[in-house]
């Protein structure tokens, strides 16, 4: 499948802009947009109408993405969306045939997802942060983190990492969470 939109070299530059200094940067002109990427946009922009620049994350430090997201913050006063999109639960290994056949949600989908409902309603990112001891579910609602982390950088765009977030989107599909939510309004 393709995704195609309009160029986006002028937004790679600032994006480029905002990185620390020393901050490895690699740029794929070439690359088409992950799965991550356009899934979600082909429902938001049909026409592919936009300008779109995907950014590969260069870390799982929920700290160091907060502060790649706030980097990327004065951005969104231009109209530029910052969007980390992954499932709020992404236990693939783990799918059963009543996943898929009934839509069953087992009990480390919906905890988890509970567990990241309550956290983002308060605001409270260290909670979030610390996923790998606290949540209930892991490791298998995310047995990579790859589907998760990015919400770090969604909140540190926020005007307030701290603040609490409004839910657009939630439910299960074939028992993964599908919770998304919006930092402002």
């Amino acid at each position: 499948m393709t995704y195609d939109t309009p160029d986006a070299t002028a937004l790679a530059h600032r994006v480029a802009g905002t990185m620390p200094d020393g901050e490895s940067l690699y740029q794929h002109p070439s690359r088409g947009l992950d799965h991550g990427a356009w899934v979600p946009l082909m429902a938001m922009y049909p026409l592919g109408d936009i300008p779109v620049l995907q950014r590969s994350l260069p870390t799982h430090d929920p700290g160091r993405l907060l502060e790649l997201g706030a980097r990327l913050g004065p951005l969104r006063e231009e109209g530029v969306l910052v969007i980390g999109s992954g499932f709020m639960t992404h236990g693939l290994p783990f799918i059963t045939r009543e996943m898929l056949t009934r839509g069953e949600v087992p009990g480390w989908s919906s905890d988890f997802d509970a567990w990241v409902a309550d956290a983002l309603a308060r605001g409270d990112v260290d909670e979030l942060a610390a996923f790998r001891t606290r949540a209930p579910g892991m490791p298998y609602a995310h047995p990579t983190v790859d589907h998760y982390i990015p919400l770090f950088v969604t909140l540190g765009a926020a005007p307030s990492a701290d603040r609490a977030v409004r839910t657009t989107v939630d439910g299960f599909m074939m028992g993964f969470s599908k919770r998304s939510f919006q930092t402002a309004v």
